[in-house]
């Protein structure tokens, strides 16, 4: 084999250097700027405060408030409920793999960037009544003193996917009696809108197949769309054997050159 051919004129080599050099350091300042991007938004431990419309629901004979929390924050009662309500729903969809994601989720659960949003019912409060801003107020005070049962719960995270910062949603649970009633649109609205307040490019969450209703709620319901990260965008054969999709909502060009295309 015959040796490695030097370039003819060094000053050239100098110059590719030279040209290389900034692209290495706008990747890098790049990726510092997103990992601060999804440090500052994992720090917010009260994302409600800046959505306080989003607070309350009370809409097609349901009254709920709505609470945020962190993975290591929880009791040991809403663990309980937590993971009860999780079996509850989902022990259908996943099937024989339901005891090997049951750990996974347990552990997921606490995660110390986990994030969460709880639902309450309302003690004594009918979603007919008209309530002025400060009646509102009250009533969320009240609520958060009694702490009325809870319905269900939203999980999620600040992450990165495809080196695009996304909220990922883990999980969106809510009770059978409170299904159907706007509830779920209601809390993909308030992410989606959290999402945005932090510049993340995209939401992102997985759906099991079997999953029928989830599947026409966030393809026909809400416009999200099976990702090109998902199994079976890439590769169809691999795809066919896998029980899930990763569907998203991208908010940018960037995003959606990643998620869509």
């Amino acid at each position: 084999m015959g040796s490695k051919r030097l370039p003819a004129f060094n000053h050239s080599n100098n110059n590719d250097n030279r040209e290389k050099k900034p692209k290495r350091k706008e990747i890098l300042e790049k990726k510092k700027a997103i990992d601060d991007l999804i440090k500052a938004a994992s720090a917010d431990k009260h994302p409600l405060d800046s959505f306080p419309s989003f607070r309350h629901f009370h809409k097609n004979g349901l009254s709920v408030y709505l609470e945020s929390g962190c993975g290591d924050k929880l009791s040991s009662s809403t663990k309980q409920y937590i993971m009860g309500l999780l079996k509850a729903n989902m022990e259908g969809p996943y099937g024989s793999e339901w005891p090997t994601e049951e750990k996974v989720k347990r552990k997921e659960m606490v995660m110390p960037e986990a994030r969460y949003i709880f639902v309450h019912e309302a003690p004594n409060a009918s979603s007919d009544e008209i309530l002025t801003m400060s009646e509102r107020k009250e009533t969320l005070t009240v609520c958060l003193e009694n702490r009325g049962s809870m319905v269900g719960f939203v999980q999620y995270r600040f992450t990165l996917e495809e080196e695009i910062p996304v909220l990922y949603v883990y999980e969106l649970q809510l009770e059978p009696h409170v299904q159907a009633k706007g509830l779920g649109k209601f809390l993909m609205q308030l992410i989606e809108l959290i999402a945005r307040k932090n510049r993340m490019g995209a939401v992102v969450l997985t759906v099991q197949k079997a999953n029928l209703l989830a599947m026409d709620f966030y393809l026909n319901k809400l416009r999200y769309i099976i990702s090109t990260i998902s199994p079976s965008r890439v590769d169809p054969l691999i795809g066919d054997e896998k029980s899930y999709e990763i569907l998203c909502k991208a908010f940018d060009c960037e995003a959606e050159a990643i998620f869509k295309v």
